[in-house]
């Protein structure tokens, strides 16, 4: 299996090769990697690219009051698969950026508490990471799903018969330069519903241009950014008891939720591994996700870590780590970190 691995690694997502030799996989390989629910009819227009769809075995699935079913049934389709830290320990939602006919989907993913795979603790997530802009060189990239000026209001409708609509209000914005972030508190709540709000802090790190990495002078920028995010999701200041769960699972997303997204969830990892980021409250082993059956990677990257953890995320939503360059900056972020002596978020 080592050359089989080491075939498709090497391969370009887009080449004849890479497709000719899915022509030729075995069935129990077909199966394993099967993202036969994003390429039904009735799902095809939730994905905001045709190449980008959810393997079925890990992709999450929306349940809430109108749509209900359980991990793999019939609750709502969502591009997004649930992704586990392979020396990090932590879970987390990898999606693609809201479209507008998915933005209620996306909310009712943070309204309900949910369960990472394998896992008996559900919580409702708290924080949503957004690591592209919503224009980018004129060009949607994500759908604006909260407003955009402090203290307004906007009504996201439901797709179908899937429940009342949101009303969205931003609540509170600031500015992190050393960061890069813009990080806004957002409330929303069922229209026309005496209920209390829901309450999320959302984190948009502007220095990453899609198919891109950030320049030199603002790579301390997204470090400083990890640090945040961490810190975050770990508030619980002003939270009611049942929503203080000390980390819940982070929704993480760019434009298609792969390139950008799987580089910070990569490098998460890994800065948690080295002790510059905490620990989760309740780590996870990586045994937890089934080995691939494509069988070990090749000898010579056995023992380097970033390539470890980006094969293991790859293994859990499609294409992650899109760029050969993005991988470099997992180095080069890792390797700055690790020299400046920084411990702990």
């Amino acid at each position: 299996m080592h050359e089989a691995r080491a075939r498709f690694v090497s391969l370009p997502r887009k080449s004849k090769a890479l497709r000719a030799a899915i022509q030729n996989i075995p069935k129990s390989l077909s199966d394993y990697y099967a993202v036969v629910a994003g390429n039904q009819d009735e799902n095809q227009y939730r994905n905001r690219y045709v190449d980008v769809v959810p393997y079925d075995r890990t992709r999450v699935v929306v349940v809430d009051d109108y749509a209900p079913g359980e991990r793999g049934g019939e609750g709502r389709y969502c591009n997004a698969n649930w992704v586990l830290e392979r020396f990090g320990g932590k879970w987390w939602i990898a999606s693609q950026a809201p479209l507008p006919n998915t933005s209620h989907t996306f909310l009712s993913l943070i309204a309900k508490p949910v369960t990472p795979p394998s896992s008996q603790d559900s919580s409702r997530v708290r924080t949503v990471v957004q690591l592209t802009q919503n224009l980018e060189d004129g060009r949607r990239k994500a759908h604006p799903y909260f407003p955009e000026v402090v203290g307004q209001h906007v009504i996201i409708h439901p797709e179908g018969d899937h429940g009342p609509a949101f009303e969205v209000k931003l609540e509170k914005q600031e500015s992190i330069d050393e960061a890069r972030c813009v990080k806004s508190t957002v409330s929303f709540s069922p229209l026309n519903q005496s209920t209390s709000p829901i309450i999320f802090q959302h984190l948009l790190y502007y220095a990453w241009p899609d198919r891109g990495i950030p320049e030199p002078e603002d790579r301390d920028g997204l470090l400083a950014f990890a640090r945040l995010v961490d810190r975050t999701n770990r508030d619980t200041s002003g939270l009611p008891d049942e929503a203080l769960d000390p980390d819940p699972p982070i929704i993480v997303g760019c434009s298609a939720g792969i390139g950008r997204t799987g580089s910070f969830v990569a490098l998460s990892s890994l800065l948690r591994a080295h002790g510059v980021l905490q620990p989760p409250a309740r780590p996870t082993p990586a045994s937890v996700v089934q080995a691939s059956p494509l069988g070990l990677l090749p000898e010579p990257l056995q023992n380097d870590m970033v390539v470890q953890e980006v094969d293991f995320l790859r293994e859990q939503r499609p294409g992650m780590v899109q760029r050969s360059e993005q991988l470099v900056v997992i180095y080069e972020i890792l390797s700055a970190a690790l020299k400046s002596g920084s411990t702990g978020s």
